[in-house]
């Protein structure tokens, strides 16, 4: 397990031409001149976690975020428009926020669920995209884990959605549009489209540090940190 999350770490923060110079360095992926590269690597990865995911879970962590604020679907935004023409910009506005809510409930649940399928990965997989190209480490993530994480998610989203009123808004808004003249009437999945965006959103954020800490000294806030990511500035 150590392994892994070594490997993962290095995927994450590094560019796999970085992850080649440094693997190269380091043939047993462990300690060096006595530097602690795997604790490092994984003080690295739990500050992804800790200090971006978990500003999604926050009152408007996804709602004031533009980075990763959810909007309507393109389905919903004819709803949106004819719920405002006919004087209902107020219903219009909570449903736009309730699913944000939703999201912001829900990643809060999940973030373990998140790191746990982020472990999964196998050495195989990760000798694989040591050697693919420079976006093999992102695709990788995506490709592998958003169907176990939409799993994971996605009843989540659900429960999220009765706990912040999500569901009674909706079927408000949607009752409501429906009776309006000459319509195509509308009955869209909000959970579906919903967990799919809270977890674009915490890929995102997680991206976030990785920039940080690749590109800006400062935010290697550890002596550790320091050493260990002065090994790609040398590149």
């Amino acid at each position: 397990m150590k392994n892994y999350l070594l490997l993962l770490g290095c995927f994450i923060f590094l560019s796999c031409a970085e992850l080649q110079q440094v693997a190269n360095q380091l043939p047993n992926m462990g300690q060096t001149q006595g530097l602690d590269i795997s604790g490092g690597l994984k003080e690295a990865l739990n500050n992804g976690i800790s200090k971006q995911v978990s500003k999604l879970t926050a009152t408007d962590g996804f709602y004031k975020n533009e980075m990763v604020k959810i909007l309507l679907p393109e389905e919903l935004k004819k709803v949106d428009s004819s719920l405002r023409k006919i004087g209902l910009g107020k219903l219009a506005d909570e449903g736009l926020l309730v699913l944000n809510r939703a999201a912001e409930d829900a990643v809060k649940e999940s973030t373990p669920i998140f790191v746990d399928a982020i472990k999964g990965m196998s050495f195989s997989d990760a000798k694989n995209i040591l050697m693919g190209n420079e976006t093999a480490a992102t695709s990788y993530l995506q490709n592998s884990t958003t169907t176990a994480l939409y799993a994971k998610f996605n009843p989540v989203i659900k429960n999220s959605f009765t706990k912040v009123g999500a569901d009674k808004v909706w079927a408000n808004i949607i009752k409501k549009y429906n009776t309006i003249p000459l319509v195509k009437k509308v009955n869209p999945d909000l959970t579906d489209y919903t967990t799919n965006k809270a977890l674009e959103g915490v890929f995102k954020m997680i991206a976030v540090e990785e920039k940080s800490i690749r590109t800006n000294l400062n935010s290697r806030s550890s002596d550790l940190l320091k050493k260990v990511f002065a090994l790609q500035d040398k590149k």
